[in-house]
């Protein structure tokens, strides 16, 4: 069975064909660039007519859309309800569901007839327990208003934990497994028994840990403190928060933890200090998963810095479990979430040949 995976943004199409149960990819590539200024593919219609001219015998489409809200826990065959659902969920993600929608939509118009499957980032997460989800606000809130930890990067944490009970040759529903995906967006799983019981973002990707761009965790006070300081309204707040902190704020350099590493060998002190604070901050939030776990088999990293920067995952592990008896195993896992995507729609309509519109 070929299936496309699709990533639609809001002006980009990732894309992977799989051939399943093989796994094997064969064909993969970005579009960019839709609908902006100067640029031939003015929607994702057309960027999705371009994909298909160059595949044959698409049997199936997966979809990643980033959010489930309390509607999705798994993998969900598309017909018109479902897309009814997911733009009511849009106004948890305004920046990417719409676009998420876009690519379904335009692949329904291309592809009439072929199934397609939605898999959400935050479904990994409705495992959580309660008294993990909800925030200490009133709980009208939650009712009304769906206001909770909802977590993203599900479908990551998800594969690599998944390879890690492979690779350790364990069954992954006797693991307690951190996962850790470090990359522009960072966040951490607590994985026990094969279900994500604690995460690091919450009802946005803005919560936990210090990220490119992101301040993740602060006192909430400071967003109206700042706000009267500075005389800036809502919009240029949300701003400094989304995408003028993180390591870039700390080190006023960049966001991009190649060149901090680079810089802080050359004495940039202001440089280190954003390494020593995203490092400090991610050893928290381990600490305080593997109490809750009461252990950690495996500690999995992930994600372009998890991957890549060896310095800053020795520093982190770097006596983070000097209490345990038992030290876990450590793994680096490149992510695949295009193949678990593939894996849930071939298994997903496996089960269910057929659907009704």
């Amino acid at each position: 069975m070929k299936i496309l995976i699709i990533n639609s943004g809001s002006s980009s199409i990732k894309y992977k064909l799989f051939d399943m149960p093989k796994e094997e990819n064969s064909i993969h590539g970005v579009i960019e660039h839709i609908g902006e200024k100067g640029s031939k593919i003015q929607d994702h219609y057309a960027g999705l007519k371009l994909v298909l001219g160059k595949i044959n015998n698409v049997d199936a489409v997966g979809h990643r859309v980033v959010h489930g809200a309390e509607k999705f826990k798994k993998p969900t065959l598309i017909n018109a309800s479902v897309i009814r659902k997911i733009k009511q969920c849009s106004c948890l993600a305004p920046l990417h569901n719409p676009a998420n929608l876009a690519g379904i939509i335009a692949c329904k118009k291309l592809l009439p007839g072929i199934r397609q499957v939605a898999v959400f980032d935050t479904a990994f997460h409705q495992t959580l327990p309660d008294y993990a989800y909800i925030y200490g606000l009133p709980y009208e809130y939650y009712k009304r208003f769906g206001i909770r930890k909802y977590g993203f990067h599900g479908t990551s944490h998800e594969y690599v934990a998944h390879e890690a009970a492979r690779r350790l040759n364990k069954p992954m529903d006797k693991l307690k497994i951190i996962t850790c995906h470090l990359g522009n967006g960072c966040s951490i799983a607590a994985v026990q028994n094969g279900r994500s019981v604690d995460t690091s973002m919450g009802f946005t990707p803005l919560e936990g840990l210090i990220m490119g761009t992101r301040c993740g965790d602060i006192d909430p006070a400071l967003v109206t403190y700042i706000m009267q300081k500075k005389g800036i309204d809502i919009h240029e707040m949300e701003n400094v928060l989304n995408k003028a902190s993180g390591l870039k704020g700390i080190s006023g350099v960049s966001n991009d933890m190649r060149i901090l590493e680079k810089r802080a060998g050359s004495m940039d002190g202001r440089s280190e200090l954003a390494i020593k604070i995203f490092i400090y901050r991610i050893k928290k939030y381990i600490g305080a998963y593997t109490a809750i776990m009461a252990g950690c088999d495996c500690l999995v990293f992930t994600g372009g810095i998890g991957e890549n920067q060896a310095r800053v995952r020795n520093e982190i592990y770097k006596g983070v479990f000097s209490h345990l008896n038992k030290k876990p195993a450590v793994l680096v896992i490149p992510t695949n979430e295009e193949l678990m995507i593939a894996r849930k729609a071939y298994q997903l309509i496996k089960r269910h040949p057929a659907i009704k519109d």
